[in-house]
């Protein structure tokens, strides 16, 4: 063999390994970007995602996921759809009209509607904590001051009327009858907190809620403690294993002092027979996009892969599972 026949098949003999090297290396990364817990290919298009009333935190955590996801998955857009809160959420997915939506642990385990079996959990978020606003000079210290009094106890389809209404019964008071109840959204209430149209108002919501910061910066309020009732609310109802006591900060709110109060999970939700591989994409992203959108909503920095998959009273959705599964270590 003459020496440029040899070289001639070294040269082919080295590019064929580079190319050998070349598609290895692809596949790697490719499985890389599966194990990662993302999908080279999920269904495009809108999907609908109910969030809750407008300047509560849903609402603000839903507008910064729909951004981040535009990056993260092309071409897969979410409608976002204001709501009365996590009871009109569950409904709006049991039917269809959402495929995607937030919802309290405690609704989820008292919602009894038709196509509950087919609700399944994408992840735990962060905790609701159960606020009720008083102004700063009020009279109202307890829960069963509250007798009499016009209140604001949340839009009837919301989580915060549900844990209102059995709040007030641990406290001795019938919700129908021994207060006035207004049903108002956070905004809304506390406009009319301020303009002295009602006595008090309760709001459950990641901490700082915006509507109530916004609130507190023009008008003095105070937070009254509820956790004391905790027990009375285990006891009375076996549905509320949900709640737990929980402190909040002093500081979340201008002036604010540390109370004692209630807090319960919120849980991403969605339907067993939405897309899988959108699923997957999807957590990925709720996961990734922590502190990026913990820097404007920061409930989102308590969004933690360990404790994401404890989604009582839900199983997890297939895609979500095994986004999890892709990423155990």
């Amino acid at each position: 063999m003459t020496p440029t026949g040899s070289l001639a098949r070294l040269m082919t003999s080295g590019r064929l390994w580079r190319a050998v090297a070349l598609l290895v290396v692809a596949g790697v990364l490719a499985g890389w970007w599966l194990a990662g817990g993302g999908t080279a290919s999920y269904p495009r298009g809108v999907s609908g995602f109910a969030t809750g009333v407008p300047a509560g935190v849903y609402d603000k955590y839903g507008l910064l996921l729909r951004r981040y996801l535009q990056t993260a998955m092309p071409g897969a857009d979410l409608r976002l759809d204001n709501s009365q809160g996590s009871v009109d959420n569950l409904e709006r997915v049991t039917s269809g009209r959402d495929d995607f939506a937030f919802a309290t642990a405690d609704a989820v385990a008292d919602y009894q509607g038709p196509g509950k079996e087919r609700l399944r959990a994408i992840a735990r978020i962060y905790d609701d904590y159960l606020q009720l606003v008083v102004p700063l000079d009020s009279p109202v210290q307890k829960v069963a001051d509250l007798k009499g009094r016009r209140v604001g106890v949340g839009q009837p389809k919301s989580g915060v009327n549900l844990v209102t209404r059995q709040l007030l019964t641990a406290g001795g008071i019938d919700p129908d009858t021994g207060i006035v109840p207004e049903p108002l959204g956070v905004t809304d209430a506390a406009s009319e907190l301020a303009s002295g149209k009602i006595a008090a108002f309760f709001w459950s919501g990641g901490l700082p809620t915006g509507a109530l910061n916004d609130l507190a910066v023009r008008y003095p309020i105070r937070i009254v403690p509820v956790g004391d009732l905790i027990d009375a609310l285990h006891q009375q109802n076996g549905d509320t294993a949900a709640y737990r006591a929980a402190v909040m900060p002093a500081g979340v709110y201008p002036k604010s002092q540390a109370v004692l109060t209630m807090a319960v999970p919120n849980l991403l939700i969605t339907r067993d027979d939405v897309d899988p591989r959108l699923v997957q994409g999807l957590t990925k992203a709720v996961m990734d996009s922590r502190d990026v959108i913990g820097l404007q909503v920061h409930s989102a920095q308590l969004v933690d892969l360990r404790t994401a998959v404890y989604t009582d009273p839900l199983p997890l959705h297939e895609g979500a599972r095994r986004y999890y599964r892709s990423v155990k270590p």
